[in-house]
């Protein structure tokens, strides 16, 4: 199927994928990776099209967990909703079935080149059936172009890659709050019932203890007026709700209506009160309000949240209101306000007490996500109604004998739903290309934005916080600085999306005091029922606790001492609680917030070097992020490299196949950086699953390779560090450390006009022969050429007007023809400012090239001017814990402080920027990375039994000159264990000398 990709990595994939040479001081060892970081994108858009690689993960799910997966794509959903579609006198009817997608026309890399959509023709077979004469007719429909996700998670869409960021919203279901009426202080209960479409329902009692009912956000109504409508009669009001007089005394009060039909009028009267009232009137509006399918939808989540909440057992398909919930609801409701614990309900199959609760809106266990696939379905799901209203009016226009699906579908509101989507949506973004951290954090980013979520005006501060829920599912530190604080986040390392929406994290589970490697997969509500404790607990050789009290997070996330015993989960990892942006900042522990959030952004911004340089203290991410990010070319199987060059790598598989990987030359990225695949593997060279074969832009060796590790000197310099300034070695700007390539395009079109057709020529007026040298025959800038400011790109002449010829001009004219005309020169020039080495051209001809042109363009011609920036003053440097600042002066090499052996520095910074900041772990990492750089030998202390080498990692007792470390957050190299290290690389360790 042409929507299928390679199947998911296993386990032992990721963790060929993440071997490196770091020397990793992690203490914890982990019961599981974490998974596929490019899966709340991928697996979602797999369920949308109901590809093989769905199909496989939903069989092996349910065989596992019967249930746990459903067993119809999105797209499928969608085609069983609309069917049938029958016409107003129900004499005929068409419906869908068995859709299909064909292979797209192009590969994603030629859309991207031609400026196309990466799309493929989706059919599916339509019935059409006259119930008159029985007939069925049958055939197969054109759907239009469906957009197809990458393997990298993207979208390309008129030749540029999109990335479609998840919604966080509120879920639909039945929600109570209590609050305080400002005027008395009393409190005010209320019930919601909120559907994914269609009106809510609400129930209030307010601050007299009366009950009303608010129908569809219009004035409030008395609640026994709503039951008697419903079909309720008293006996049976006062059955179901005998244990609460606040709502039974409202039926000995003296009331006008006691019938349904009464009450039905009364209803209609309220809510269309300029309409003439019938009873009839009234049924129906109740009837489209909350139990007409087509009007009203739960969705599956709505109906699980609300059988969670009430105890019920309904069917999760059941997707209107019934007057069970509505009874259920205002039960709980009243206990509620009486002050009761419990009521009774359902659970698991078995009648037991439900506690009784207010609703947190800002819990995630009442926020879930609308991920790609679903975004997508709800705009496939637009069109389709649109479609259906269109296909009803041609079913009653048409001749009945003529008609067949062909006929009557018109794909034109479904194929425009989803173009409005992917062109104008809030939801779907011009990738981030920056690197590719940018670009992943991106494709996991959850955003609150967006139709249907908030708005950044009424987004209060309790919606922004950071919540106990967020831990292990959503990073409390990643988040922007301005306006959109706390509304857009990032998925946490080890959460995943279950079926209904929610974000669910693992934790370990533990059997009496022993901790096992079985994982489970919880969501927030579900947690709040368990006693969970930290990974970096200390455990017994045999993985039992070894304190007998134990700090865990209890109900509503407080930490608490829990005797070891009733400790039943414990995490997974250190890292859960953060995102991947976050996770690979080194001593995150001794970071003020703040600064850390700064950190985990700038490092989106770290524009990608001629020279990459991994770093040498990471946290052991710096692999995966770069290797699910898609950048770094891995091997899919494992065989022999049999060829190498610029552009591709080709390898005999050991199954006897054979595979060629296209290597991506000298690209421009979404914000004009240069993408640039660099080839690692040599020809002969063995190869496993998931060994590197092409660095991409900003990675090194399979590692994410940010910037450069440089010298670093804590010293003021004649007061130019002042205020954050950084002072910089010429060194790092001769050896262009710092230097980046920055790719522009300049484009140029040839039109028809009103005095005659532009034409794209070396023959410019008024133009030397110098000027054109470097322009070949057709009058397009040669590849290779190096052009400045002003240069011409593209010669192009337009026809001017047409003024009154003199004597001389026409005899030139009757000479010459047309050749003669006036035309004046509009040829395409490099901006002013700009400079650089012209590295391709593309040309599209309206006549015999492929992709379309505006109308009235004849010719276009795309210029790509690639320039070398070199770190100048001005530019800004950071690091990973967000220590900025701005480049104030570049030094010669003599004038920059040295050490004892004469080495100068690369950069100064100034002392001040650390204390008043509290970023502490730059400190820290500066020590490490001072032991990497020249190596240490722990031999000897070893041998002396000295505590801190106790815990040091078998590789880790002696290490080579620049040799790559990995401190993981939370779980990294000890205060002993460095001090130890440094004792071992410095000859004093007093501070006088050194550090």
């Amino acid at each position: 199927m042409a929507a299928s990709r390679t199947s998911a990595p296993t386990a032992a994939d990721i963790a060929a994928r993440t071997a490196s040479r770091r020397i990793n001081f992690a203490k914890i060892a982990e019961p599981m990776q974490a998974p596929n970081l490019l899966a709340l994108q991928t697996e979602s858009f797999d369920w949308l099209v109901g590809n093989e690689r769905w199909r496989e993960r939903m069989i092996a799910a349910n065989k596992a967990h019967p249930g746990s997966l459903p067993e119809t794509s999105g797209l499928e959903e969608i085609f069983d909703e609309i069917s049938p579609i029958e016409d107003f006198g129900e004499t005929m009817a068409l419906s869908f079935h068995d859709h299909r997608f064909e292979e797209p026309k192009y590969t994603a890399e030629e859309c991207q080149e031609k400026d196309l959509t990466y799309s493929a023709p989706l059919y599916v077979v339509a019935d059409f059936e006259n119930f008159s004469t029985g007939e069925i007719k049958s055939q197969t429909v054109f759907m239009g172009d469906f957009p197809l996700m990458t393997d990298k998670g993207t979208f390309i869409v008129n030749g540029s890659e999109r990335v479609v960021v998840s919604q966080l919203v509120r879920s639909p279901g039945v929600y109570f709050e209590r609050t305080t009426e400002k005027a008395t202080d009393k409190y005010v209960y209320n019930v919601k019932f909120i559907p994914s479409r269609g009106a809510w329902l609400e129930f209030e009692i307010d601050k007299s203890d009366r009950v009303a009912v608010r129908i569809d956000r219009k004035r409030k109504q008395d609640i026994t007026v709503f039951l008697l409508a419903l079909g309720m009669d008293e006996s049976e009001i006062r059955k179901e709700f005998a244990d609460f007089p606040a709502l039974t005394s409202a039926l000995d009060e003296d009331r006008k209506i006691t019938t349904q039909d009464e009450a039905l009028l009364d209803i209609y009267k309220k809510i269309r009160p300029g309409e003439p009232p019938s009873v009839e009137a009234g049924r129906t509006l109740l009837e489209n309000f909350y139990f007409n399918p087509k009007r009203y939808d739960l969705a599956k989540v709505g109906r699980y949240k609300i059988n969670k909440k009430l105890g019920l057992a309904s069917d999760l398909t059941e997707s209107t209101l019934r007057i069970e919930d509505i009874v259920a609801a205002l039960r709980y409701l009243l206990a509620l306000h009486a002050g009761a614990e419990t009521v009774e309900g359902v659970r698991d199959g078995e009648i037991t007490e439900i506690a009784v609760e207010y609703d947190d809106i800002d819990h995630l266990g009442n926020r879930r996500i609308r991920a790609v696939g679903e975004l997508i379905q709800a705009q496939v799901r637009t069109g389709m109604s649109r479609m259906e209203r269109q296909v009803r009016e041609r079913m009653t226009t048409q001749d009945v004998e003529a008609i067949t699906p062909n006929t009557l579908i018109n794909i034109r509101p479904v194929t425009a739903a989803i173009k409005e989507f992917f062109g104008t949506s809030q939801l779907s973004q011009f990738m981030d290309q920056n690197n590719p951290l940018a670009g992943l954090t991106h494709k996991r980013r959850l955003s609150a934005l967006g139709p249907g979520g908030l708005s950044r005006e009424r987004a209060s501060m309790e919606v922004r916080d950071v919540h106990t829920s967020h831990y292990g599912r959503m990073c409390p530190i990643e988040s922007p600085e301005g306006p959109n604080i706390g509304l857009i986040g990032s998925l946490a390392t080890f959460g995943r999306i279950n079926p209904f929406g929610f974000v669910e994290t693992p934790y370990r589970v533990v059997v009496d005091g022993q901790v096992t490697d079985e994982t489970h997969y919880l969501t927030a509500d579900d947690e709040d029922r368990h006693v969970i404790a930290q990974a970096n607990v200390t455990l017994t050789e045999d993985g039992h606790f070894a304190e007998d009290h134990v700090l865990c997070r209890v109900t509503g996330g407080e930490p608490a001492l829990v005797p070891s015993s009733q400790v039943d989960l414990m995490d997974v990892s250190p890292r859960q609680m953060v995102s991947v942006g976050t996770s690979l900042i080194p001593f995150l522990e001794h970071d003020d917030a703040n600064r850390a959030l700064m950190g985990a952004n700038m490092q989106r911004q770290a524009v990608p070097l001629i020279r990459p340089d991994a770093p040498l203290v990471g946290t052991g991410m710096e692999r995966r992020t770069a290797v699910d990010a898609g950048d770094v070319l891995v091997a899919d199987k494992a065989g022999v490299v049999t060829e190498v060059c610029a552009d591709f790598v080709r390898v005999a598989n050991d199954d006897g196949t054979e595979k060629v990987y296209k290597v991506a030359k000298f690209r421009r990225s979404n914000q004009g950086n240069c993408y640039n695949q660099r080839v690692v593997a040599t020809e002969g060279e063995r190869v496993e699953v998931g060994s590197v074969l092409a660095d991409g832009p900003a990675t090194n060796e399979g590692d994410l390779a940010l910037g450069q590790n440089l010298l670093v000197a804590f010293m003021t310099w004649e007061g130019l560090n002042y205020e954050d300034a950084i002072i910089v070695s010429q060194r790092v700007v001769a050896e262009d450390m710092l230097t980046s390539i920055h790719i522009e395009e300049h484009e140029v079109d040839a039109r028809d006009t009103k005095l005659g057709a532009e034409e794209i020529t070396r023959d410019i007026p008024n133009v030397s022969e110098e000027t054109l040298a470097n322009l070949d025959e057709r009058g397009i800038i040669r590849i290779g050429a190096e052009v400045r400011s002003g240069d011409i790109l593209v010669g192009k002449v337009t026809p001017k007007g047409e003024t009154e010829l003199t004597s001389e001009e026409r005899l030139l004219r009757a000479i010459f023809g047309e050749k003669a005309r006036e035309v004046r020169d509009t040829s395409l020039r490099v901006p002013h400012g700009e400079y650089g080495i012209v590295t391709g051209v593309r040309e599209i001809d309206a006549a015999s090239d492929d992709a379309e042109l505006p109308a009235g363009v004849n010719r276009m011609v795309r210029v790509y001017i690639a320039q070398r920036r070199k770190i100048t003053v001005g530019d800004k440097l950071s690091g990973r814990h967000g220590n900025k600042g701005v480049i104030s002066k570049i030094l010669p090499v003599e004038d920059m402080p040295f050490l004892a052996d004469g080495t100068p520095v690369d950069v100064i910074l100034n002392p001040l920027g650390v204390p008043s900041r509290m970023n502490v772990g730059q400190v820290l990492e500066l020590h490490l990375g001072w032991v990497a750089s020249r190596g240490w030998d722990a031999t000897a202390a070893r041998e002396a039994g000295e505590a801190w080498t106790a815990n040091l990692p078998e590789n880790g007792i002696k290490a080579e000159p620049r040799t790559p470390v990995a401190t993981p957050v939370f779980d990294g190299v000890r205060d002993n264990e460095l001090m130890g290290l440094l004792n071992s690389t410095l000859p004093t360790s007093d501070g006088l000398q050194l550090v």
